[in-house]
């Protein structure tokens, strides 16, 4: 009985710990991923939508009839790796709009786990910034989980092809978060320009870092 007792309490302690360093790593991991979304694949066809933009208009992509294509960017105002492309993905959208491929940018997150992420403080924080884009809410979080959109930003670049929306990249803005001055590999960009030219993707994937999206419990 001593024998059992003695397995049982190490074997609790080691659970402890385990638990314990498991969920400081979740912390400290951005990319951590906390839940499976599965969303679409290239090649996929993404499904139109209609959210709220900051100026209380609803939006769709299907409103942007002279489109050659979208590129789709889940993101949000607290999350510092957002922060860091905030600049980038308006250049982003000023070089590739008049070119057919306009930003649309989606606030994935619930305000009530990130109040930072609220619609108000995205009002606010796309005026602070000057967007050029619309800057919606996936009200419910209904979206994302379409998409398949688990970090923040998360870009899906897609091409309109008889009258759908197919998912050519999916994955980072570039290759280096921290510092534009230091990028060598321009994802997205590489990926439009590719499109544009009439040419296939190359780097069709890429992996995502950033934070990720805030779901309700």
């Amino acid at each position: 009985m001593k024998n059992l007792k003695v397995v049982l309490t190490v074997f609790c302690i080691g659970f402890g710990l385990l638990s314990f360093t498991s969920a400081d790593h979740d912390k400290n991991n951005p990319q951590k991923e906390t839940h499976s979304v599965k969303g679409y694949d290239v090649g996929d066809e993404a499904a139109d939508f209609k959210l709220k933009n900051i100026d209380g208009k609803l939006v769709s992509l299907s409103d942007f009839k002279s489109a050659k294509g979208f590129i789709v960017i889940f993101t949000c105002n607290h999350c510092p790796y957002a922060k860091k492309y905030e600049d980038r993905i308006i250049e982003l959208d000023k070089k590739y709009k008049s070119q057919g491929y306009p930003v649309i940018a989606i606030n994935p997150n619930d305000p009530n786990v990130q109040p930072e992420d609220g619609y108000q403080q995205m009002i606010e924080r796309a005026k602070q910034k000057g967007f050029t884009f619309p800057y919606l809410v996936d009200e419910g979080q209904k979206i994302y989980p379409q998409y398949g959109a688990t970090k923040t930003p998360h870009v899906f670049v897609l091409q309109k092809e008889n009258g759908k929306n197919i998912v050519k990249y999916i994955g980072a803005i570039d290759n280096n978060y921290d510092n534009p001055k230091d990028v060598s590999e321009y994802y997205a960009q590489d990926a439009v320009n590719a499109l544009i030219k009439g040419e296939p993707v190359k780097m069709t994937k890429t992996v995502t870092i950033g934070c990720t999206i805030k779901v309700k419990k």
